[in-house]
């Protein structure tokens, strides 16, 4: 017969493997009413817990773990900000890694985490593979030692794990009714790798915006790249060589706007006039670029507090709900009228 495992008591106790894990390992950040229901499935289910992993959880060290996808990524770098001054006025230092897109420096990171015996972890998900959505053997390791976690940003959909997110949906909507107003009928969408969970919902809702706003989707003008600023610039020659010839167009992350303002401006393409653009994040460069982006923008101090309020609370006990922030559309000089509109 095969053993009772963990997640087999947290579904007969009607709680997240994460708290189940965290009553069974001896945490003290567990509600009364969940150790309860824990305690009370593991013995109807026979469960050992195993000794090993009781012990890996002792001692509070007020310090907390922040892990980042790419400390080069000026949205990455304001989260972090964020993060580290809210766990600052909360008393907690803050250890901060970078796991620079990847899943085996991020599992590095994670693994040097756990044997400090961080407080807890907030962590944006990596992994830009094939098995993104699952979650690695260090990852069920930490979950397994009852380590509080939050994802920020990112999600692994497998893992009941709080999480502090953003929606673009209506943010896009506003900005393909913006373009479509502007005489914009071909609009390409630069976004990122598949299995990252911001880059399928900024794509979703790219093409949701496209038909609400009675404009045709096309996969056609849609390019995978990876949220680095290589696969920007790529992506905008691929732009430039487009049949269609798109004439505006709306870029996932900063570092891949920057690649494609780059090219763009090495080809003597005038950003407005020429080619209506708007960008993801609101980071200096995009305001500091002539003209000045219009982005689709995140409070990340809002959600940077909220991510470190939610540590607190699971470090207490508690299941805090997912919480998503709305993303906000601004408008700026990179906008313009669509080249044969304003010839007709």
């Amino acid at each position: 017969m095969n053993a009772v495992t963990i997640k087999d008591v947290a579904l007969a106790a009607g709680v997240s493997s994460a708290t189940a894990s965290r009553v069974l390992s001896g945490h003290s950040a567990t509600s009364a009413e969940s150790r309860e229901k824990v305690e009370a499935a593991a013995k109807n289910l026979g469960f050992v817990p195993n000794a090993q992993a009781r012990s890996l959880r002792s001692t509070k060290t007020d310090t907390i773990a922040l892990l980042i996808s790419d400390v080069r990524n000026p949205y990455f770098s304001d989260l972090a900000h964020a993060v580290e001054q809210q766990a600052h006025e909360a008393g907690m230092m803050t250890f901060i890694g970078n796991a620079n897109e990847d899943t085996q420096q991020q599992d590095q990171f994670l693994a040097a985490m756990l044997s400090r015996r961080v407080d807890g972890l907030l962590v944006v998900p990596q992994g830009l593979d094939e098995d993104a959505d699952h979650p690695s053997e260090m990852m069920q390791r930490i979950i397994s030692s009852g380590t509080p976690m939050v994802f920020v940003d990112r999600t692994l959909p497998q893992l009941e794990i709080p999480s502090i997110s953003a929606s673009s949906a209506s943010a896009l909507d506003e900005a393909i009714g913006k373009l479509k107003a502007l005489g914009h009928r071909h609009i390409a969408f630069l976004g990122g790798p598949a299995h990252a969970s911001t880059a399928r919902e900024r794509h979703r809702a790219f093409d949701a915006a496209l038909v609400s706003n009675g404009l045709e989707t096309d996969q056609k003008l849609h390019f995978a790249g990876d949220f680095q600023a290589a696969s920007g610039a790529q992506g905008a020659r691929w732009l430039l060589a487009h049949e269609l010839r798109p004439t505006a167009v709306i870029i996932a992350d900063a570092p891949m706007a920057i690649g494609a303002l780059t090219v763009w401006r090495e080809a003597g393409i005038q950003v407005g006039p020429e080619l209506s653009v708007i960008a993801f994040d609101e980071v200096d460069a995009m305001l500091m670029h002539h003209p000045p982006i219009a982005t689709i923008s995140h409070d990340l101090r809002a959600m940077g507090r909220a991510a470190v309020t939610a540590l607190q609370s699971v470090m207490a006990g508690s299941e805090p709900e997912p919480q998503e922030f709305i993303s906000q559309f601004t408008a700026r000089a990179s906008l313009a009228q669509a080249p044969e509109a304003a010839g007709a």
